[in-house]
């Protein structure tokens, strides 16, 4: 069918109504959004977004109400939609962006593909991966994957991926989302080795839209960590309270998880294989904890700082 690409939407959206089909590849996800009330009757408040691109450039799309139970768990990073009868509208503001890969993607940021049951009903279909053509012009997924040895140097809020072995999981713990309220995040933290440094990632890994990881992450799993954001605490000495935390964009994926998906090709993900393959499995579990309260960053020494 005749086709339209992202940069040509941004420039015409406002004389149209319907919109031809569009190809794009999915490059970033979101978690999923509950956005109920117990005032407003609505059957099903949740929206997710996502970050799609096509030969032009990047632009947002928000899955609607019924079609996130629907698509959510099917719509992969590396995904490839045709998507037809879509909305098109103003982007909203206050949301938060992924960091793309690729530094040089043009990104649409004034407008956003809605996808919605009604007005009108969106029609999705997932092109399997054998079937999508190179001559498409779909950009590949990119990512930014660092070694430890690389952490110490990089700046607070900087947006990478990380692969590494776990030798600590703690108990999930919870936050308050804010203060006197009743809703609180589930998070834990985690430790991961990669072999290019003493030290281990330090992630902490609030509760994605992915449950079923979350809860199975355990020592000696090959842990990835995407779009998780580097946290200095530039008040102490900066390089002993580095770690990383999960944005709203981050997806986990352990052993068993990570068969098909796009990092697999990284560079830097397959010298950690070939760093695992020349380590002995039974040395590393003698260095591996489960468990227990982990407070960190670490309190003061003494209490009246505290």
């Amino acid at each position: 069918s005749k086709l339209t690409n992202l940069g040509h939407l941004e420039m015409t959206w406002r004389n149209r109504v319907h919109f031809h089909p569009l190809l794009v590849r999915i490059l970033h996800k979101s978690r999923l959004r509950y956005y109920g009330k117990p005032e407003k009757a609505m059957d099903m408040p949740y929206q997710a977004y996502f970050e799609v691109a096509d030969g032009s450039g990047m632009m947002s799309m928000v899955l609607w109400s019924s079609l996130c139970p629907e698509w959510y768990n099917s719509m992969k990073v590396g995904t490839v939609l045709l998507l037809e009868q879509y909305a098109i509208k103003d982007s909203y503001p206050f949301k938060t962006h992924p960091t793309p890969g690729d530094s040089q993607m043009k990104r649409f940021a004034t407008i956003e593909i809605s996808l919605n049951d009604r007005n009108p009903p969106t029609k999705i279909s997932i092109i399997p991966e054998e079937m999508v053509k190179p001559e498409w012009g779909l950009p590949e997924v990119k990512y930014r994957f660092i070694t430890r040895s690389e952490l110490d140097d990089l700046p607070h809020n900087y947006s990478c991926d990380v692969i590494g072995l776990v030798t600590f999981v703690g108990r999930v713990e919870r936050t308050r989302k804010r203060e006197h309220c009743e809703d609180f995040w589930l998070y834990r933290w985690a430790h991961a080795i990669d072999g290019t440094s003493d030290h281990p990632f330090i992630l902490e890994l609030f509760a994605t839209s992915q449950p079923d990881v979350f809860e199975r992450i355990h020592p000696m799993t090959y842990l990835v960590c995407t779009q998780m954001r580097v946290v200095r605490d530039l008040t102490e000495n900066p390089s002993s309270t580095i770690y990383l935390t999960t944005s709203n964009e981050s997806q986990i994926f352990i052993t068993g998880w990570h068969k098909g998906q796009p990092y697999t090709k990284d560079t830097k993900v397959k010298n950690f294989i070939q760093w695992m393959k020349s380590q002995s499995e039974a040395d590393q579990i003698k260095k591996t904890v489960i468990g227990g309260y982990y407070p960190f960053p670490r309190p003061p020494d003494n209490f009246s700082d505290y």
